[in-house]
């Protein structure tokens, strides 16, 4: 269970105490179709367990495309469908730092509440001023083992149906690790001296690691404090020394400190990339002779580094 001690914040706790002492879970399932229902919390999240759900379950999102889960708190009818679901899944590693009192208590009842990124071992696990990095799912190969984790408590929650999710988290996870060898073939394709990734925070080490990118975030692994100055003088510093091209704003995060260092070092805006959140299903992208949906994270990650290495040549 991935969940951060943090100081109690008095408006969830209220909520959450409102809504734990008045309630308690069904021990059936809670859908009007007889269905059990599944709640998700990120997109990227949402993506993996509809993947491996089916129709077998129904899921229930809780954020949705362009949404950051750094800033994003539930609120009163979110808290609902978490108290009344069979299984939650997060992605955690503090991602989703402002529900953990609520996940903990959740947790602590005995509730099916699991972490995907709980299928890292801590040798995976990239840490960042004395902090996990929580965005895994920039490797398609890291993110893979979340999808088999997924499937194996998916599979443990509904024994009848455990044969078909097993065998469409296998498809899942084979998927991921399909994109992982494309991807590296993307970058392939570009200069090492040119892999040099300028981003609003730091939200693509994982990506960095796995694909051979240095990557520089201007704000550090959450978006919750601004950047400070000397860290956007560093960056702009970085970029006229070594010459980097293009620099990339983020879907979920302001745009305005790349702007400004756009403006201040004359690097163009390389485009919008993909970091806490997948675009919106059915958004397609053709890259050569293929076509990739930005609302799955293969798909995501596919035109992002479409979008970088354009960028950068």
């Amino acid at each position: 269970m991935n969940i951060r001690k943090t100081p109690r914040r008095v408006v969830l706790a209220g909520i959450a105490a409102c809504c734990f002492t008045a309630c308690s879970p069904s021990p059936d399932t809670n859908s009007t179709s007889g269905k059990p229902v599944v709640v998700t919390t990120t997109t990227m999240v949402t993506d993996i367990v509809r993947s491996i759900a089916g129709d077998d379950v129904i899921v229930q999102p809780l954020m949705g495309p362009t949404v950051d889960p750094h800033l994003w708190k539930p609120g009163q009818e979110d808290i609902q469908h978490l108290q009344k679901a069979d299984v939650i899944f997060y992605s955690g590693l503090h991602l989703e730092g402002k529900m953990a009192d609520i996940l903990e208590r959740l947790h602590s009842q005995g509730r099916k509440v699991h972490a995907l990124a709980d299928a890292l071992t801590e040798s995976d696990i990239i840490r960042a001023d004395d902090q996990p990095d929580p965005h895994i799912w920039g490797d398609a190969s890291q993110w893979a083992k979340g999808a088999r984790l997924a499937g194996e408590k998916l599979a443990a929650a509904l024994p009848d149906k455990a044969a078909s999710i097993r065998e469409r988290a296998a498809a899942t996870e084979k998927a991921l690790t399909e994109a992982h060898t494309r991807l590296k073939e993307m970058a392939a394709t570009l200069p090492v001296e040119k892999r040099v990734l300028v981003t609003s925070h730091d939200a693509f080490r994982y990506f960095g690691r796995a694909y051979g990118f240095e990557v520089i975030g201007v704000q550090g692994i959450s978006t919750v404090s601004e950047a400070a100055l000397a860290d956007m003088a560093r960056i702009v510093d970085i970029v006229k020394k070594r010459g980097v091209k293009a620099v990339f704003v983020e879907s979920s995060v302001s745009h305005a400190t790349i702007e400004r260092i756009s403006k201040d070092t004359g690097a163009r805006i390389g485009g919008e990339l993909f970091s806490d959140a997948l675009g919106r299903p059915g958004d397609m992208l053709t890259i050569g002779d293929r076509k990739v949906d930005k609302g799955t994270t293969a798909g995501m990650l596919e035109a992002n580094m479409n979008t970088i290495v354009e960028a950068l040549k």
